[in-house]
């Protein structure tokens, strides 16, 4: 028994690391003061106990413990591939906090991918996770032997769990080595195969480039505003199809868009483009625009109008814009608006 209570040490020590870190990161980059708190346990704590059970009773019991207790470490995208490492690999990394965290994200996927689809993929693809700027790629695949590889590594444990938005696949290791002399720089020595667009995000891979659509989708889902997010996911390939050259946008986000979300599919499309401008405009830049300047928007004739004359008030369609610059990037800026836009002539939903 003491044996086994030995065992189990170094599994608590480290849940409580990362734990208390996540907290304190979460404190620092708390929303802005109105914004009301992700939705994610309402949304998630029937699925990530029902995941967290069946990692546990694989051995990835670290994993299955953090995904129970704070399911918006690993859940923040609304659909997500989660692959799973050992025990051994995450305690190993428990002394570095962000190091950790880098882990973590570097072993999640904020797209939902069975074995079976990841094997229709070719060798060279790649896939997002939800570390910055940082891709998996798929390096081995054999559809007949039914193996495949990703950075190298296993997919030692396939279909773990498949339900809903969530799949889970446990590997051999983890997706990349670090220099134990400087972990501090975590990110940057990050070793990546070589990794080119094919298959089914070809063209999303090339509007990355450009435009972090997963890091936006992700900002939106973590702070408060999931039911847009979930939107804006529904509607991306759309977007990337039609806007192949995109250089920038400026998104005004709802608090609440849940209703949008229950409307016919064509329908929900449109109003969630209508709520993005193929252009980057900072608070100040809609600030200085005369009173009924037209904002050209992602639906063909369907313009926002600026509403204001420059002051704190400033709006855009008679909506206030309550929480300016609220995330920005060079390739995009994020403004929280009071309410979603009333389109002028809704479309019609069976078109």
């Amino acid at each position: 028994m003491a044996s086994s209570n030995c065992w189990q040490a170094p599994i608590y020590i480290t849940v409580s690391v990362v734990l208390a870190f996540f907290a304190i990161s979460t404190a620092l980059h708390s929303s802005p003061p109105g914004d009301s708190a992700p939705s994610t346990k309402p949304i998630t704590h029937k699925l990530s106990l029902n995941a967290s059970r069946t990692l546990r009773k694989s051995g990835f019991k670290i994993t299955a413990t953090l995904l129970q207790i704070s399911p918006e470490i690993f859940l923040s995208s609304p659909n997500t591939t989660i692959f799973a490492v050992k025990d051994s690999a995450i305690a190993n990394s428990s002394s570095h906090p962000w190091l950790l965290k880098d882990l973590l994200q570097y072993h999640i996927s904020p797209l939902s991918l069975s074995i079976s689809e990841l094997l229709k993929k070719s060798q060279g693809s790649c896939l997002p996770t939800l570390l910055r700027r940082k891709n998996i790629a798929i390096t081995k695949v054999d559809a007949k032997e039914r193996v495949i590889e990703i950075n190298h590594v296993l997919v030692s444990h396939p279909d773990l769990f498949l339900e809903g938005p969530i799949s889970i696949h446990g590997v051999l290791g983890p997706f990349f080595t670090l220099d134990s002399q400087n972990v501090s720089q975590a990110q940057a020595l990050i070793h990546l195969p070589g990794c080119q667009s094919t298959s089914f995000l070809s063209h999303i891979s090339d509007s990355m480039d450009i435009i972090d659509w997963t890091r936006i989708i992700r900002l939106l889902s973590s702070n408060g505003f999931v039911s847009f997010a979930i939107g804006l996911n529904s509607v991306l390939d759309e977007i990337l199809q039609d806007h192949r050259d995109l250089k920038a946008v400026t998104i005004f986000t709802p608090p609440d868009f849940a209703f949008v979300a229950a409307s016919p599919s064509p329908l929900l499309h449109k109003i969630v483009r209508f709520h993005i401008v193929p252009k980057k405009l900072t608070f100040m830049d809609l600030a200085s625009l005369p009173e009924k300047t037209l904002l050209r928007t992602m639906v063909p004739d369907q313009d926002l109008e600026i509403t204001g004359n420059g002051n704190i008030t400033q709006g855009v369609n008679g909506v206030d814009i309550a929480a300016p610059d609220l995330f920005s990037s060079k390739k995009f800026i994020i403004h929280g608006v009071s309410q979603a836009f009333q389109m002028t002539e809704l479309p019609n939903a069976s078109r």
